[in-house]
Protein backbone atom coordinates (compact mmCIF):
# COMPACT_ATOMS: atom_id res chain seq x y z
CA UNK A 1 0.00 0.00 0.00
CA UNK A 2 2.69 2.52 0.86
CA UNK A 3 4.62 1.77 -2.34
CA UNK A 4 1.25 2.19 -4.14
CA UNK A 5 1.05 5.59 -2.77
CA UNK A 6 4.33 6.37 -3.62
CA UNK A 7 4.00 5.97 -7.00
CA UNK A 8 0.70 7.73 -6.85
CA UNK A 9 2.76 10.68 -5.39
CA UNK A 10 5.21 11.06 -7.94
CA UNK A 11 2.99 10.39 -10.73
CA UNK A 12 0.93 13.47 -9.06
CA UNK A 13 4.31 15.20 -8.69
CA UNK A 14 5.14 14.54 -12.30
CA UNK A 15 1.96 15.65 -13.42
CA UNK A 16 1.93 19.10 -11.19
CA UNK A 17 5.46 19.45 -12.76
CA UNK A 18 4.31 19.31 -16.22
CA UNK A 19 1.29 21.58 -16.10
CA UNK A 20 3.58 23.91 -14.36
CA UNK A 21 5.81 23.92 -17.24
CA UNK A 22 3.22 24.09 -19.31
CA UNK A 23 1.27 26.79 -18.15
CA UNK A 24 4.76 28.58 -17.82
CA UNK A 25 6.01 27.76 -21.46
CA UNK A 26 2.24 29.75 -22.63
CA UNK A 27 2.49 32.79 -20.45
CA UNK A 28 6.41 33.42 -21.76
CA UNK A 29 5.28 32.75 -25.66
CA UNK A 30 6.29 33.98 -27.81
CA UNK A 31 9.50 35.35 -25.96
CA UNK A 32 11.43 35.32 -29.53
CA UNK A 33 10.78 36.19 -32.93
CA UNK A 34 8.55 34.41 -35.55
CA UNK A 35 9.26 33.44 -38.74
CA UNK A 36 6.27 33.47 -41.00
CA UNK A 37 7.32 32.01 -44.34
CA UNK A 38 5.35 33.02 -47.77
CA UNK A 39 5.94 29.66 -50.64
CA UNK A 40 5.93 32.73 -53.36
CA UNK A 41 8.46 35.88 -54.34
CA UNK A 42 7.23 39.01 -53.11
CA UNK A 43 4.09 41.61 -54.32
CA UNK A 44 1.30 38.24 -54.77
CA UNK A 45 -1.63 38.13 -52.72
CA UNK A 46 0.24 35.33 -50.24
CA UNK A 47 3.21 37.92 -50.25
CA UNK A 48 0.05 40.74 -49.61
CA UNK A 49 -1.86 39.20 -46.85
CA UNK A 50 0.81 38.45 -44.90
CA UNK A 51 2.41 41.57 -44.48
CA UNK A 52 -0.81 43.28 -43.00
CA UNK A 53 -1.43 40.69 -41.05
CA UNK A 54 2.35 40.42 -39.63
CA UNK A 55 2.26 43.91 -38.51
CA UNK A 56 -0.88 43.88 -36.61
CA UNK A 57 0.09 40.21 -35.02
CA UNK A 58 3.34 42.11 -34.29
CA UNK A 59 1.95 44.68 -32.42
CA UNK A 60 -0.83 42.11 -30.52
CA UNK A 61 2.14 39.77 -29.51
CA UNK A 62 4.82 41.93 -28.61
CA UNK A 63 7.10 40.14 -30.85
CA UNK A 64 8.25 40.50 -34.25
CA UNK A 65 6.74 38.82 -36.96
CA UNK A 66 8.94 38.13 -39.69
CA UNK A 67 7.60 37.55 -43.75
CA UNK A 68 10.27 35.59 -45.13
CA UNK A 69 9.62 34.13 -49.29
CA UNK A 70 10.78 30.94 -49.99
CA UNK A 71 9.13 30.52 -53.85
CA UNK A 72 9.39 27.91 -56.29
CA UNK A 73 8.40 24.23 -56.65
CA UNK A 74 4.73 25.30 -56.81
CA UNK A 75 4.47 26.08 -53.66
CA UNK A 76 5.92 22.90 -52.26
CA UNK A 77 9.45 24.42 -51.10
CA UNK A 78 8.20 26.64 -48.49
CA UNK A 79 6.10 24.48 -47.21
CA UNK A 80 8.57 21.57 -47.33
CA UNK A 81 10.54 24.21 -44.93
CA UNK A 82 7.89 24.70 -42.10
CA UNK A 83 7.23 20.93 -42.54
CA UNK A 84 10.81 19.99 -41.46
CA UNK A 85 11.05 23.17 -38.70
CA UNK A 86 11.02 22.58 -35.13
CA UNK A 87 7.05 22.42 -33.64
CA UNK A 88 8.25 25.32 -31.17
CA UNK A 89 5.64 27.51 -32.40
CA UNK A 90 8.31 30.15 -33.42
CA UNK A 91 7.95 28.83 -37.32
CA UNK A 92 4.40 29.59 -39.53
CA UNK A 93 3.14 29.04 -43.09
CA UNK A 94 0.70 30.90 -45.25
CA UNK A 95 -1.49 28.12 -46.21
CA UNK A 96 -3.24 28.40 -49.68
CA UNK A 97 -5.01 26.75 -52.32
CA UNK A 98 -2.55 25.46 -53.78
CA UNK A 99 -1.44 23.16 -50.07
CA UNK A 100 -4.87 21.52 -51.18
CA UNK A 101 -4.66 21.49 -54.67
CA UNK A 102 -0.86 19.84 -54.87
CA UNK A 103 -2.03 17.01 -52.75
CA UNK A 104 -3.25 15.61 -56.10
CA UNK A 105 -1.41 17.74 -58.37
CA UNK A 106 1.69 16.17 -57.42
CA UNK A 107 2.34 11.99 -57.56
CA UNK A 108 5.52 12.40 -55.33
CA UNK A 109 5.64 14.85 -52.33
CA UNK A 110 7.77 14.46 -49.53
CA UNK A 111 5.07 15.63 -47.21
CA UNK A 112 1.47 14.93 -46.44
CA UNK A 113 -0.19 18.41 -45.77
CA UNK A 114 -2.87 17.65 -43.41
CA UNK A 115 -1.26 15.45 -41.88
CA UNK A 116 2.14 16.79 -41.46
CA UNK A 117 0.72 20.48 -40.93
CA UNK A 118 -0.88 22.15 -38.11
CA UNK A 119 -4.45 24.11 -38.97
CA UNK A 120 -3.56 27.01 -36.74
CA UNK A 121 -6.26 29.90 -38.08
CA UNK A 122 -8.32 31.36 -41.18
CA UNK A 123 -7.35 34.31 -42.71
CA UNK A 124 -9.70 35.27 -45.75
CA UNK A 125 -11.40 34.30 -48.95
CA UNK A 126 -10.85 36.18 -51.77
CA UNK A 127 -12.21 35.70 -55.77
CA UNK A 128 -9.75 35.28 -58.41
CA UNK A 129 -10.23 38.14 -61.03
CA UNK A 130 -9.70 37.42 -64.67
CA UNK A 131 -7.16 40.25 -65.96
CA UNK A 132 -6.29 40.99 -69.21
CA UNK A 133 -3.26 43.12 -70.82
CA UNK A 134 -4.14 46.84 -72.00
CA UNK A 135 -3.08 45.69 -75.74
CA UNK A 136 -5.37 43.06 -75.84
CA UNK A 137 -8.66 43.93 -78.08
CA UNK A 138 -11.29 42.77 -75.89
CA UNK A 139 -13.38 44.48 -73.18
CA UNK A 140 -15.52 42.06 -71.40
CA UNK A 141 -15.72 38.12 -70.94
CA UNK A 142 -17.46 37.41 -74.41
CA UNK A 143 -15.34 39.38 -76.50
CA UNK A 144 -12.63 37.43 -74.97
CA UNK A 145 -14.22 34.30 -75.53
CA UNK A 146 -14.41 35.05 -79.35
CA UNK A 147 -10.96 36.27 -79.65
CA UNK A 148 -9.67 33.19 -78.23
CA UNK A 149 -11.63 31.39 -80.39
CA UNK A 150 -10.86 33.48 -83.65
CA UNK A 151 -6.96 33.34 -82.67
CA UNK A 152 -6.46 29.48 -81.21
CA UNK A 153 -2.88 29.40 -80.94
CA UNK A 154 -2.25 32.97 -79.96
CA UNK A 155 -3.49 33.55 -76.47
CA UNK A 156 -1.56 32.79 -73.57
CA UNK A 157 -2.77 32.33 -70.01
CA UNK A 158 0.02 33.03 -67.12
CA UNK A 159 -0.17 31.91 -63.57
CA UNK A 160 1.37 31.95 -60.06
CA UNK A 161 2.24 28.26 -60.67
CA UNK A 162 1.40 24.99 -61.76
CA UNK A 163 -1.61 23.43 -59.58
CA UNK A 164 -2.56 26.84 -58.09
CA UNK A 165 -5.99 28.25 -57.70
CA UNK A 166 -4.83 30.57 -60.19
CA UNK A 167 -3.93 28.12 -62.96
CA UNK A 168 -6.53 26.18 -62.12
CA UNK A 169 -9.42 29.04 -62.42
CA UNK A 170 -8.17 29.56 -66.35
CA UNK A 171 -8.12 25.63 -66.72
CA UNK A 172 -11.40 25.72 -65.61
CA UNK A 173 -12.50 28.43 -67.72
CA UNK A 174 -11.01 26.56 -70.76
CA UNK A 175 -12.71 23.09 -70.27
CA UNK A 176 -15.85 25.58 -69.78
CA UNK A 177 -15.61 27.75 -72.89
CA UNK A 178 -13.44 25.73 -74.80
CA UNK A 179 -11.14 28.14 -75.36
CA UNK A 180 -7.52 27.41 -76.12
CA UNK A 181 -4.63 28.82 -74.50
CA UNK A 182 -0.80 27.88 -73.58
CA UNK A 183 -0.22 27.80 -70.04
CA UNK A 184 2.60 30.07 -68.58
CA UNK A 185 3.53 29.41 -65.16
CA UNK A 186 5.39 32.08 -63.18
CA UNK A 187 7.20 31.55 -59.58
CA UNK A 188 4.62 33.41 -57.64
CA UNK A 189 1.68 36.32 -59.03
CA UNK A 190 4.24 39.21 -58.71
CA UNK A 191 6.35 38.02 -61.82
CA UNK A 192 3.21 36.84 -63.87
CA UNK A 193 1.86 40.52 -63.10
CA UNK A 194 5.13 41.89 -64.56
CA UNK A 195 4.58 40.43 -67.56
CA UNK A 196 1.15 40.67 -68.17
CA UNK A 197 1.39 44.30 -67.84
CA UNK A 198 4.06 44.41 -70.44
CA UNK A 199 2.07 42.76 -72.40
CA UNK A 200 4.53 39.34 -72.47
CA UNK A 201 1.02 37.48 -71.55
CA UNK A 202 -2.45 37.96 -72.59
CA UNK A 203 -4.76 36.88 -69.34
CA UNK A 204 -4.42 35.74 -66.08
CA UNK A 205 -6.83 34.72 -63.32
CA UNK A 206 -5.24 36.11 -60.01
CA UNK A 207 -6.45 36.13 -56.77
CA UNK A 208 -7.79 39.44 -56.63
CA UNK A 209 -5.80 41.63 -53.78
CA UNK A 210 -2.46 41.16 -55.65
CA UNK A 211 -4.02 42.71 -58.79
CA UNK A 212 -6.06 45.39 -57.37
CA UNK A 213 -3.00 48.20 -57.54
CA UNK A 214 -2.87 47.16 -61.08
CA UNK A 215 -6.61 47.57 -61.98
CA UNK A 216 -6.81 50.53 -60.33
CA UNK A 217 -3.80 52.50 -61.47
CA UNK A 218 -5.12 51.64 -64.84
CA UNK A 219 -2.17 49.46 -65.89
CA UNK A 220 -3.89 46.15 -66.75
CA UNK A 221 -7.90 45.42 -67.23
CA UNK A 222 -10.17 43.64 -65.15
CA UNK A 223 -12.72 41.46 -67.31
CA UNK A 224 -14.77 39.82 -64.68
CA UNK A 225 -14.61 38.24 -60.96
CA UNK A 226 -14.68 34.47 -60.21
CA UNK A 227 -17.02 34.42 -57.22
CA UNK A 228 -20.49 33.31 -57.38
CA UNK A 229 -21.50 37.05 -56.87
CA UNK A 230 -20.19 40.24 -57.61
CA UNK A 231 -16.86 41.32 -55.24
CA UNK A 232 -18.50 44.43 -53.41
CA UNK A 233 -15.05 46.27 -53.79
CA UNK A 234 -15.47 46.02 -57.50
CA UNK A 235 -19.57 46.18 -57.74
CA UNK A 236 -18.91 47.45 -61.61
CA UNK A 237 -16.79 44.39 -62.64
CA UNK A 238 -19.25 41.28 -63.70
CA UNK A 239 -18.57 37.77 -62.82
CA UNK A 240 -17.14 35.00 -65.40
CA UNK A 241 -20.22 33.58 -64.47
CA UNK A 242 -22.63 36.30 -65.70
CA UNK A 243 -21.40 34.85 -69.07
CA UNK A 244 -20.23 31.05 -68.64
CA UNK A 245 -22.73 29.70 -66.55
CA UNK A 246 -21.66 27.94 -63.30
CA UNK A 247 -18.45 29.18 -63.30
CA UNK A 248 -17.14 29.82 -60.32
CA UNK A 249 -13.93 29.88 -58.19
CA UNK A 250 -12.29 31.32 -54.97
CA UNK A 251 -8.56 31.42 -52.94
CA UNK A 252 -8.54 30.56 -49.38
CA UNK A 253 -5.93 32.02 -46.96
CA UNK A 254 -4.41 30.96 -43.24
CA UNK A 255 -1.96 29.73 -41.03
CA UNK A 256 -0.17 26.45 -40.31
CA UNK A 257 2.26 25.27 -38.09
CA UNK A 258 4.51 22.03 -37.86
CA UNK A 259 2.95 18.95 -36.70
CA UNK A 260 3.99 18.66 -32.86
CA UNK A 261 3.50 22.25 -32.66
CA UNK A 262 2.38 22.68 -28.46
CA UNK A 263 -1.28 23.45 -28.61
CA UNK A 264 -0.65 26.61 -26.44
CA UNK A 265 1.09 27.85 -29.82
CA UNK A 266 -1.64 27.16 -32.02
CA UNK A 267 -4.27 29.04 -29.27
CA UNK A 268 -2.18 32.06 -29.02
CA UNK A 269 -2.20 32.81 -32.60
CA UNK A 270 -5.55 32.05 -33.23
CA UNK A 271 -6.61 34.10 -30.97
CA UNK A 272 -5.06 36.91 -32.13
CA UNK A 273 -5.41 36.51 -35.68
CA UNK A 274 -9.40 36.16 -34.70
CA UNK A 275 -9.25 39.48 -32.57
CA UNK A 276 -7.12 41.57 -35.87
CA UNK A 277 -10.38 40.32 -37.87
CA UNK A 278 -12.63 41.61 -35.96
CA UNK A 279 -10.82 45.10 -35.98
CA UNK A 280 -13.21 47.21 -38.53
CA UNK A 281 -10.48 49.16 -40.05
CA UNK A 282 -8.55 45.56 -40.61
CA UNK A 283 -11.57 44.11 -41.80
CA UNK A 284 -12.14 47.38 -43.90
CA UNK A 285 -8.50 47.06 -45.68
CA UNK A 286 -9.21 43.56 -46.39
CA UNK A 287 -12.54 44.38 -47.82
CA UNK A 288 -10.38 46.83 -50.50
CA UNK A 289 -8.36 44.21 -51.44
CA UNK A 290 -12.09 41.58 -52.03
CA UNK A 291 -10.85 39.80 -49.13
CA UNK A 292 -13.53 38.28 -47.13
CA UNK A 293 -12.99 37.03 -43.33
CA UNK A 294 -12.85 33.68 -42.20
CA UNK A 295 -12.19 33.71 -37.87
CA UNK A 296 -12.75 30.04 -35.83
CA UNK A 297 -11.31 27.76 -34.35
CA UNK A 298 -8.06 25.67 -35.51
CA UNK A 299 -10.14 22.74 -35.96
CA UNK A 300 -13.15 24.97 -37.71
CA UNK A 301 -9.41 25.67 -40.69
CA UNK A 302 -8.77 22.27 -40.63
CA UNK A 303 -12.33 21.10 -41.82
CA UNK A 304 -11.77 24.18 -44.25
CA UNK A 305 -8.26 22.31 -45.55
CA UNK A 306 -9.74 19.18 -45.90
CA UNK A 307 -12.83 20.15 -47.54
CA UNK A 308 -10.77 22.03 -50.25
CA UNK A 309 -8.19 19.49 -50.77
CA UNK A 310 -11.22 17.59 -51.89
CA UNK A 311 -13.01 19.69 -54.05
CA UNK A 312 -9.27 20.94 -55.91
CA UNK A 313 -8.64 17.29 -56.46
CA UNK A 314 -11.51 16.63 -57.85
CA UNK A 315 -10.61 19.49 -60.24
CA UNK A 316 -7.08 18.72 -61.01
CA UNK A 317 -8.33 14.84 -61.75
CA UNK A 318 -10.81 16.47 -64.10
CA UNK A 319 -8.35 18.63 -66.24
CA UNK A 320 -5.73 15.62 -65.99
CA UNK A 321 -3.09 18.49 -65.28
CA UNK A 322 0.32 16.63 -63.47
CA UNK A 323 3.35 18.02 -61.98
CA UNK A 324 6.58 16.20 -61.08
Amino acid sequence: MKRRFGLVSILLSGLCLLFGASSSWAADYPNRPIKWIVPYPPAGTTDVLARIVAQALSERLGQQVIVENKPGGGNNIGTEFVVNAPPDGYTMLLVNPANGINATLYKKLNYNFIRDITAVAGIVRTPNVMVVTNSLPVKNVSEFIAYCKANPTKVNMASSGSGTSVHLSGELFKYMTGCQMAHIPYKGAGPALTDLIAGQVHVLFDNLPSSVPHIKSGRIRALAVTSKNREPSMPDTPTVGDTVTGYEATAWFGVGMPRGVPREAVDRINQEINRILADPKMRERLADLGGLPIPGTPEDFGKTIVSETEKWGKAVTASGATAE
